[in-house]
């Protein structure tokens, strides 16, 4: 496929009607439940809130003429680079949208065990109410990376459009699992990403943390290990809050968090790790230097 028919297809896919339905269908959501916690005055931080829905609209801005281009732009020469392609048909859509689940799973995951992507995707959990406007509160500039994830699925055929609609369906159908008012669904909290599965998820509880990372389906949580069933009463934010309601604090107090130990670091390779590893992973004379102070 032609450079100019990719693009294309991002201006006139029949696809991207579906997609606008769904986004349409998120908003839909998210203003009935903000009206609906109103008019039952069910208690809500809405700084918070105002939070979220400033992050959302700040993140359009950048989608739509900073970071809207690059994953486009990046992938592209791998595909060119692939001398195989799979066809664009209904059978094709569906295993796109199965590997695009995996993908995520992955991205997910790795998001949440290096402290560098940690600092993005944190933004999403650093809010300590659950409801719909959380699905809003998204890194600003998560976008600009996030399609590094999506080089296997061009490397096994897919093309660009193909593969970054299909992580976009996963995304969007996210957006109504952020509630506290839909309680257990049984047998589907079992396969599906619900309500009650993405709550354990954004858990800062201890046997929460780094749970049920799956966006559609919960079977690759099921096969490497991270599966967790909602037990007992979900307390919602990070280890260490950040008491913020600052959008750009939300997204950036992470990276300080970060130079603030680069700094302290006194090798190289401590700096490296205190960047790139694990988040919780420190030098043992941090521990030393506070014992000292």
């Amino acid at each position: 496929m032609r450079l100019e028919e990719i693009f294309s297809l991002f201006e006139t896919s029949a696809v991207l009607t579906y997609v606008g339905y769904f986004f349409i269908i998120n908003i839909s959501f998210i203003v009935f439940e903000i009206l609906l916690d109103v008019f039952t005055s069910k208690e809500r931080r809405w700084k918070d809130t105002g939070a979220n829905i400033i992050i959302f609209f700040l993140g359009q801005l950048l989608e739509k003429t900073i970071f809207g281009s690059i994953g486009i732009i990046c992938l592209l020469p791998i595909y060119h680079s692939i001398p195989f392609e799979i066809p664009m048909t209904t059978w094709t859509w569906m295993l796109s949208l199965i590997v695009a689940d995996f993908t995520y799973y992955w991205m997910h995951r790795i998001e949440h065990e290096h402290r560098i992507l940690w600092a993005n995707h944190s933004v999403h959990h650093s809010s300590e109410d659950y409801n719909l406007t959380v699905s809003m509160r998204l890194s600003l500039i998560e976008s600009a990376i996030e399609w590094i994830f999506l080089i296997p699925m061009i490397l096994i055929g897919f093309n660009p459009f193909q593969a970054i609609i299909s992580l976009v369906f996963v995304a969007q159908y996210q957006t109504w699992i952020h509630t506290e008012r839909i309680v257990k669904l049984g047998w589907l909290d079992e396969v599906f990403n619900t309500p009650s599965v993405h709550r354990v998820h954004h858990g800062s509880n201890h046997k929460y943390l780094d749970k049920n990372y799956g966006g559609v389906l919960m079977i690759w949580d099921k096969l490497f290990g991270t599966f967790q069933r909602e037990e007992e009463k979900v307390v919602y934010g990070l280890t260490k809050n950040i008491n913020s309601n600052n959008p750009i604090t939300i997204n950036f107090i992470e990276y300080k968090n970060i130079w603030n130990d680069v700094k302290r670091c006194r090798t190289w390779t401590d700096r490296f790790k205190i960047i790139f590893g694990s988040l919780v992973w420190r030098p043992a004379y941090f521990k030393n230097e506070k014992y000292n102070k």
